[in-house]
Parts: C-alpha cells; structure tokens; sequence
C-alpha cells in the first residue's frame, strides 16, 4: 500500500495519509454547540443574516 495523498490507494509522494498530520485532514467539526457567533457560517447565525426561512422552537422564522 503506497501512503500519499488524501487517500491511502493514492501515490503522491507530497503528503502522508498516516501520522499525526493526517487528523487535522480527516476532521471536521459536526457540532456548533457554544461556538462563537462570528465563527458560525452565515446560515446558522442568530438574526438570520441571509433571510433564509427557518424553524426555530417550533415557530417559523
């Protein structure tokens, strides 16, 4: 097995698909619990920046 790439089956020699590195490629936040504001995307913020028809608490926005 040749480990390059983002993908183990991958040959490029520039990047490793092991190592400690490769948890930082690999992850992704699934939870915006008590993230900051100004760290949510546009969609997800209070206020509703975008204007996008939501639900919240059972109420149309």
């Amino acid at each position: 097995m040749v480990h390059g790439g983002l993908f183990p089956s991958t040959s490029d020699g520039r990047t490793t698909s092991v190592g400690t590195m490769a948890i930082f490629r690999y992850t992704r936040g699934v939870s915006y619990q008590n993230l900051p504001q100004k760290n949510l995307p546009l969609e997800l913020r209070d206020g509703n920046p975008l204007g996008i028809k939501r639900m919240l608490n059972s109420k149309a926005e």
